[in-house]
């Protein structure tokens, strides 16, 4: 089974560049430009990790990682 990989980046070319290397070295690869389209993610997919950009419109990261620890 394929672990699941949230990458959170509002960079469209390195949120693709990320994507693409995860999807090489065999994971499911899922994506947001945003901390709150993170959320939406999380929400319908088991994620095993997420990587998060810190400096993001709409939600930034270190908001969107308080409220994932807030969830656990």
């Amino acid at each position: 089974m394929k672990a699941h990989i949230l990458v959170v980046e509002d960079d469209a070319e390195i949120r693709e560049g990320v994507s693409i290397y995860l999807k090489n070295q065999g994971y499911a690869v899922h994506k947001a430009a945003n901390g709150k389209e993170g959320l939406e993610v999380l929400a319908q997919q088991n994620i095993s990790l997420a990587i998060v950009d810190v400096m993001m419109p709409v939600m930034d990261g270190i908001e969107l990682c308080k409220l994932i620890k807030e969830d656990v």
